[in-house]
């Protein structure tokens, strides 16, 4: 669809010849007289997704799971792969890559950000110039999960950390940590 659009696009906004566009798009002379010259757009093909994974119930809870860990912090989500280990305890007969295949496109129709979208900056990173920040930790102290602050300070120039782990977030923990 995009070709086609640049096809249009340069036959009736830019004057260029068939010969031109064909030679730039790198078509064939026919499909580029064909779409320059055509009034409409051809309608987009709509593929039915066959297979075990749209078909069967096991598409129906591979997409509950993974709607309930986008809930969940990045760290703690299933992967890919425990999630077919967990299908094959149920009796799933697919492989691994069917899995993978059907998570991408559940995640291609139900994420729209991408990282364009999301704007990522190069970082500079100046020699002997220091981050600080707090972030929290799960420990497991006498048997039970525990939620531990902890002072984290990198040197991002030469990938160097330290942390401390401390009680609590505030102006007294934070000199402490920095001692």
């Amino acid at each position: 669809m995009d070709n086609i659009n640049t096809i249009k696009n340069l036959r009736n906004n830019n004057d260029k010849s068939i010969n031109h566009i064909a030679k730039e798009l790198t078509v064939n002379w026919r499909t580029a007289k064909k779409y320059a010259d055509e009034a409409s757009v051809p309608d987009p093909r709509l593929r039915k997704k066959p297979g075990m994974m749209y078909v069967e119930k096991w598409g129906g809870i591979v997409a509950l799971w993974l709607s309930e860990d986008a809930k969940l912090p990045k760290k703690k989500r299933r992967t890919a792969e425990a999630m077919t280990t967990d299908l094959k305890a149920e009796g799933f007969p697919g492989s691994y890559r069917t899995v993978c295949a059907f998570i991408r496109d559940w995640k291609a129709t139900h994420y729209s950000e991408t990282l364009e979208d999301q704007g990522f900056e190069r970082l500079e990173h100046p020699p002997a110039e220091a981050q600080l920040d707090f972030g929290t930790m799960e420990v497991c102290h006498e048997g039970a999960f525990k939620d531990v602050k902890a002072l984290v300070m990198t040197f991002p120039y030469s990938n160097v950390g330290f942390a401390v782990a401390l009680p609590a977030e505030n102006q007294e923990c934070l000199l402490e940590g920095l001692k």
